[in-house]
């Protein structure tokens, strides 16, 4: 993530955390440089930062893709598996309490979640099944006032993939949110009505 689009990300908790004083919830933890923004504005508002992720990568970081990192492949079992390094992140930041991880898929998660959250940032797989089970999975918990950051929106195909895209727009549609603020590919957007 680049450092206007973390600085961005890192505002957007602060504000939501401290206002509504709910957790904040991201889907796509990775090895945890967006997870220490969020456990960072978590702490100082007293609140709780949640992570989602199943750690075994997303479409584009597997083998022969563009963002495939060797050293996060399990040596073991032939698979990627970032949850160490996630762990290393968190520890070496001093968060670790002030994070709670969920690992697993994020549509099965949403579907045992039952409390109100103060920010989503969805940054999960960038397929459209994947950006949009996010999507349906957690914006029905955002809170009234509450975040809803999506992160890689591109508008224009050459410059990146579409899912997040269409997340973005679907949600404008919807009603329920009002954009924010943009910051490359970075949108902010509050619930300002009911609905998804």
């Amino acid at each position: 993530m680049p450092t206007a689009e973390g600085l961005a990300l890192y505002a957007a908790a602060a504000e939501a955390a401290g206002d509504l004083r709910l957790p904040l919830l991201e889907v796509g933890t990775y090895c945890g440089r967006s997870t220490l923004l969020l456990a960072d504005a978590a702490r100082a508002a007293g609140v709780t930062a949640v992570t989602v992720d199943h750690h075994r990568g997303s479409e584009e970081q597997q083998p022969g893709w563009e963002y495939h990192d060797e050293t996060t492949v399990d040596p073991e079992l032939g698979v990627m598996d970032t949850l160490p390094a996630f762990r290393r992140t968190l520890h070496r930041a001093g968060l670790e309490e002030h994070v709670l991880a969920l690992v697993g898929r994020s549509p099965q998660a949403a579907r045992l979640w039952g409390a109100p959250l103060g920010l989503v940032f969805i940054d999960g797989g960038h397929t459209d099944e994947h950006a949009n089970g996010d999507y349906e999975g957690w914006a029905p918990h955002v809170a009234q006032g509450g975040l809803l950051v999506v992160h890689d929106v591109f508008p224009d195909p050459a410059d990146g993939g579409q899912a997040p895209y269409r997340v973005y727009l679907r949600a404008l549609a919807s009603g329920a949110f009002t954009e924010v603020s943009v910051t490359d590919s970075l949108r902010v957007l509050r619930r300002t009505g009911p609905g998804i």
